[in-house]
């Protein structure tokens, strides 16, 4: 640990800079007096409570998660991909302060490096493909320092399970980047159905325009030269070796069974969240697949899982459908005739007692359907604290010393839930219904699916 980032403690004891983050915003005011200008002055930030972010990741969605911690100070960039970093430092949606700190910062294309000699990172961001999710964080979280990973949280659900575990012994505070949490809509649905404007809610459809990269596919045969600017090495982190082809990077990397978690993983942190969070749901008792064909390679074209979830507390058992690659549900026969299901990308539908509750994704425009029992309703007051916004929530929470809302005991069981869609697909027997033991992680009627679980890291690579 660098002594410079140290303070003084009663005793003689030392306390880290992000042990004093996380306790000043409950610390006992009025220890000393601090000259206004060191403070930063009104509506200013002294830089004393800023925190330090290295951020692994700057491309694609890496580079609005970055923008988004305007409020921090940003002290390493780390891509394996210089064109990523290069193409982001020229990137116009900076500004020039962010612009100014950016070039600043310490630029990596290992986050081992950048985490071994950047001595001050308090918290880093995880905005990297699938399948290095877990290796970063959990490095990061071992050395102490705050986590933000990007949706899926991990690329296994036994990867899932180990960072839920690692978030909680190492006393950190984590996040999962699914937007649509801290999002109004969400907290309507929840208001809404707590409420009991429904009913109880037996069923519900959830479904996505994805997948609109390639899946269903083999690899490609070609072996073209590797980029200069880029670290393949790197890249394929703990997946197993395979020569460099652009069929993989730097976006189509999502349909690929070693990279990605199909549309399930992009998209199932957005929709399922809803009716994850509104009706408590936990652990499914079992899930069944069936889709198109896919190949040893690569994700299937088009898919439906059906989760079984058992009662909750007073809610009753939930069955949780869920469609992609163009399958829809059926439309409920009270729907106006017209009226769009969703929206372009997707949407879900909780199939009420009383009434049915349609929205977006990320639970977007949540409305009653139909529209009369919408326009009835006497909707409760807002009782869920609103959110001000996902990278916001993360912030605040390292500095009060408490956990975000989507926090890894939140994030691992949802992301769990999700990739068990994948496992039952990759497992499929005639449509067989796997019954999931998720104390012991395991299918007891069906072992043969165990082997899906987790997957043997590369050499080299460990947790």
């Amino acid at each position: 640990m660098n002594t410079k980032n140290k303070s003084p403690r009663p005793g003689g004891k030392e306390i880290s800079r992000r042990q004093f983050l996380g306790q000043s915003a409950v610390a006992t005011a009025g220890l000393m007096v601090v000259p206004r200008h060191v403070l930063g002055g009104p509506g200013q930030t002294a830089p004393s409570d800023l925190l330090n972010i290295g951020c692994v990741g700057v491309g694609g969605k890496g580079s609005s998660d970055i923008r988004s911690l305007k409020t921090e100070n940003i002290v390493a960039l780390c891509d394996v991909d210089d064109t990523q970093t290069a193409r982001f430092l020229k990137n116009k949606r900076n500004t020039p302060e962010q612009q100014l700190m950016y070039e600043k910062a310490a630029k990596y294309r290992d986050f081992r490096v950048m985490l071994e000699k950047e001595k001050s990172i308090d918290a880093i961001t995880v905005s990297t493909p699938d399948h290095t999710h877990t290796v970063i964080a959990m490095m990061a979280i071992k050395m102490g320092k705050h986590v933000f990973v990007q949706k899926p949280l991990t690329h296994t659900i036994k990867e899932a399970r180990l960072l839920e575990e690692a978030a909680k012994k190492y006393n950190i505070v984590s996040q999962m980047g699914n937007q649509g949490h801290a999002g109004e809509g969400a907290r309507l649905i929840n208001e809404w159905i707590w409420d009991g404007a429904i009913g109880d809610v037996r069923e519900v459809h959830v479904w996505t325009n994805r997948p609109i990269w390639p899946q269903g596919i083999d690899a490609p045969k070609e072996i073209p030269s590797v980029p200069s600017t880029l670290d393949w090495n790197i890249w394929l982190g703990p997946a197993p070796f395979r020569p460099y082809h652009p069929a993989y990077a730097p976006f189509n990397w999502r349909g690929w069974w070693d990279f990605g978690t199909g549309v399930v993983g992009d998209m199932g942190a957005h929709l399922m969240d809803q009716p994850f969070w509104a009706l408590k749901l936990g652990h499914p008792t079992s899930v069944q697949s069936s889709s198109t064909k896919f190949t040893r390679d690569s994700y299937p074209l088009a898919e439906m899982v059906t989760y079984q979830f058992p009662a909750r507390g007073n809610m009753v058992p939930v069955k949780l459908t869920w469609y992609d690659g163009g399958l829809m549900p059926p439309r409920p026969e009270d729907m106006e005739e017209g009226r769009q299901m969703g929206d372009d990308s997707g949407g879900v539908l909780f199939i009420g007692e009383k009434g049915n509750i349609m929205c977006g994704t990320y639970g977007g425009n949540p409305r009653i359907v139909p529209e009369t029992k919408m326009q009835a309703y006497q909707r409760p007051e807002k009782t869920i604290p609103r959110s001000p916004g996902i990278h916001e929530e993360w912030i605040e929470a390292i500095k009060a010393g408490k956990k975000s809302t989507t926090d890894f005991s939140y994030a691992a069981v949802l992301t769990q839930v999700m990739l068990l869609a994948n496992v039952a697909v990759r497992a499929q027997k005639d449509r067989k219904i796997l019954e999931w033991d998720s104390e012991k992680m395991e299918f007891p009627n069906f072992p043969e699916a165990n082997a899906f679980i987790h997957k043997e890291y590369r050499p080299g690579w460990s947790l």
